[in-house]
């Protein structure tokens, strides 16, 4: 192989060649230009192309080698070495890109994403480019490709009984994506707030915020959001996962949505249903039907497959009343060109062949697994917590005693290399309720959770 490295050596200087070599590159290592892991070109390419005799190099690469910069491998060249510094990490302030790396990771989203159907994917978009039009590889419509948004109405409506037609349906990369045009929308409308959950996603806060709208806080509890807490307010709009709450896992009581939807009528308001975790629903009996059902005139409904196959594929959708539908497909082709053909086109195969379900069916065997695994862990080692809300999702909320330091817990389980939320991290306001973990069980195997969760209890009861 023939790298090249970038050097900049003086010949006339003082410092011989052999010393200039040697600290440029731990200067390029200390500035973060040469990244830990990085190959260098053999002692005779880089002697070649600064024109010096091969001694030079080889005499500047071991002085780096025996100094610990930089590793000589048989048969892998000479790399930078890397150097692990995780001392700094905060772990009570964990996001997702902030922790080293470990053994056991129940943080929720991040790598907690289920297995990828790659065989299935790969025959559905096979399909997809053998039957697709020439017109397949132009600018996609506003609105998505007519075949997605055909299959998507009919599976919504059959699988979680959503009342849409294929014309009041658009795809969008993702439930951001779709939230950044309904925020959009709403601003120009004078709507400058809306209603979130407490305790919801700080991320979906703080995007709120990017998007120039106030996000207002409003309590959740047993039965799910508190309807008279958001009627007590001057809102117009509020965004809800009614089936299964992020990150509590309660599901809103009936009573609750009928509440719901009286007051999005009595204010002119509007209810953005985020059906968050897609189909993963393995708790005994009938998953919730939509919320929009109740409401199509003052729902949106907004789906994506960023659970159930992953956030990489950016493909979300939206079900919303017809006059707003089209404010936002005519704000949506003044700021972008739409999502990606080809892929909307495999996962409507995916649809019209019944291989999503069935790719749901094996990921709900195995989420079922994972969460029977990690409700006997706690029962068995964690005495007085107890883990709410129906089997769902890819997440669990687990309620802990009152007493429990729940800062505490995660930091020294992140010393015994276990990563773990607390649930101080999902409120905005002080939180009144008992200490809380929420774990992302569904990639891992039964017995890692079973070691992640001893290990909880070994640090809690130190």
């Amino acid at each position: 192989m023939s790298l090249h490295l970038a050097v900049e050596v003086v010949r006339d200087s003082e410092v011989s060649l052999t010393a200039q070599i040697q600290s440029f590159i731990k200067s390029e290592i200390a500035a973060g230009s040469l990244h830990a892991g990085t190959r260098l070109p053999s002692s005779r390419r880089l002697a070649e192309d600064l024109d010096v005799s091969r001694s030079v190099v080889v005499e500047a690469y071991g002085q780096l080698v025996a100094e610990g910069y930089l590793e000589a491998v048989q048969g892998a060249g000479t790399r930078v070495v890397g150097h692990l510094t995780t001392e700094a990490v905060v772990p009570t302030l964990l996001g997702e890109n902030l922790v080293p790396e470990v053994r056991w990771d129940l943080r929720p989203g991040g790598g907690n994403l289920p297995d990828f159907p790659r065989r299935d994917w790969l025959t559905c978009y096979e399909r997809a480019l053998r039957s697709a039009a020439p017109s397949a590889h132009a600018c996609p419509p506003p609105a998505g490709t007519p075949a997605l948004r055909l299959e998507l109405s009919q599976y919504l409506g059959r699988a979680r009984g959503v009342r849409t037609t294929a014309e009041r349906l658009a795809v969008v990369g993702g439930f951001s994506h779709g939230l950044h045009l309904l925020c959009g929308v709403l601003r120009r409308e004078g709507v400058d707030a809306i209603g979130v959950e407490d305790p919801g996603h700080p991320g979906q806060r703080q995007f709120l915020k990017e998007c120039g709208v106030r996000p207002v806080p409003l309590p959740v509890d047993e039965a799910g959001l508190d309807v008279a807490a958001l009627a007590a307010t001057d809102l117009r709009a509020v965004l809800v996962t009614p089936a299964h709450q992020f990150p509590t896992g309660v599901t809103l009581r009936d009573d609750r949505r009928e509440r719901l939807v009286r007051w999005a009528r009595d204010v002119d308001g509007l209810i953005i249903e985020d059906d968050y975790d897609g189909g993963l629903w393995y708790e005994r009996g009938q998953r919730p039907l939509a919320l929009q059902r109740l409401a199509p005139e003052r729902v949106v409904y907004a789906g994506t497959a960023s659970k159930s196959l992953g956030p990489g594929l950016r493909l979300g959708w939206l079900a919303a009343p017809p006059d707003l539908l089209d404010r936002l497909l005519r704000r949506r082709a003044r700021h972008d060109l739409g999502t990606e053909t080809l892929t909307q086109l495999a996962f409507a195969e995916m649809l019209r062949g019944g291989l999503l379900d069935r790719h749901l069916r094996r990921l709900n065997s195995r989420a079922s697994s994972r969460r029977q695994a990690l409700e006997e862990a706690v029962r068995r080692h964690l005495p007085g917590a107890d883990v709410l809300g129906p089997a769902a999702g890819l997440h669990a909320y687990v309620r802990l005693p009152r007493h429990t330091d729940e800062e505490a817990l995660a930091s020294g389980a992140l010393r015994r290399s276990v990563a773990v939320r607390g649930g101080a991290a999902f409120h905005a306001r002080p939180r009144r309720g008992a200490p809380a973990l929420v774990v992302g069980h569904a990639h891992l195997p039964r017995s890692g959770i079973t070691e992640a969760v001893r290990v909880l209890a070994e640090v809690g009861s130190r």
